[in-house]
């Protein structure tokens, strides 16, 4: 079991998420901690400050010293996987091995309500298909790996990639690589998690359909010869520290976390509000 802090940066200065992160670093409750990753709020004043996140998560982790840190999750969408491939390695070696690389396929063009459609229109990135999204991930993630973990320079001709002599130098602190975490629900999302994954990080909280994609994803596993237990399943924990009972609230749905068999647990609060120490005084140290 494991606990982690998120600051999302809408509105935040950087300021006050180093000092969020600089306090966090100092209490031994939290392992890990997590930035979000848009270029502009997708909900709200789309003028509110977001800072990016990677050249965010470079400063933080040369001013922390313990945490494990990372995006949850990078969009496959907004960055090449070769350039982001050099980035999350050059993260690894000035965190000194302590990144956990989280991705995801990101945004798509899907029927209804969409919040990607602003972010990428402001930015200029196309809409794809949620099918040429989640093979684009597959493709990213097989290029990431291997950049990380092969010495030679190689080529590589894949559906939407073509590499001539691709290299990555230097390669990630962590051998074979930093851990993998990867985000997402459907079926196809869940076979990528089965191939590449060391965390599963299922959106939106426990759910009625959270025991399903368990089962899908345990069926994926068996499929390819792994053990479903070397994937570590994550949530995320939103908690509105101003509301009632916020406290009382986020340890009962941590409780049912914890009762799924969820292992790694990121809480994500309004911490302009209340601090880390608050979160560990009175949220997470009643539970252990």
């Amino acid at each position: 079991m494991s606990f982690g802090i998120k600051t999302s940066q809408i509105g935040l200065t950087y300021d006050q998420i180093q000092a969020i992160w600089r306090e966090a670093d100092q209490i031994d409750v939290f392992e890990h901690a997590w930035l979000w990753d848009h270029l502009i709020p997708i909900r709200g004043n789309a003028d509110a400050d977001a800072l990016e996140a990677w050249t965010l998560l470079a400063a933080l982790a040369a001013q922390t010293s313990r945490l494990r840190l990372g995006v949850i999750v990078t969009s496959n969408r907004l960055r090449s996987p070769t350039l982001l491939a050099k980035m999350a390695a050059t993260v690894d070696v000035i965190a000194n091995g302590r990144l956990d690389f989280g991705i995801g396929a990101g945004g798509s063009r899907v029927p209804g309500p969409n919040p990607a459609v602003r972010e990428f229109a402001a930015y200029g990135f196309p809409l794809v298909t949620p099918g040429q999204a989640v093979k684009d991930l597959a493709e990213a993630l097989d290029v990431i790996t291997r950049l990380w973990t092969t010495e030679q320079p190689f080529d590589y001709d894949g559906p939407s990639l073509t590499l001539r002599g691709a290299i990555c130098a230097p390669r990630p602190t962590q051998r074979p690589h930093p851990p993998i975490m990867v985000a997402g629900a459907g079926d196809r999302m869940l076979r990528i998690v089965a191939e590449h994954a060391d965390i599963w990080n299922y959106p939106g909280g426990l759910d009625e359909a959270y025991a399903t994609r368990n089962a899908k994803l345990i069926q994926h596993c068996h499929e390819i010869g792994r053990d479903p237990a070397t994937i570590t399943r994550s949530m995320q924990l939103i908690v509105r520290a101003t509301e009632p009972d916020a406290a009382q609230k986020a340890q009962d749905t941590i409780r049912q976390m914890i009762d799924a068999d969820i292992k790694h647990i990121v809480i994500a609060a309004a911490l302009t509000h209340h601090n880390a120490q608050w979160l560990a005084n009175e949220v997470i140290h009643p539970l252990t």
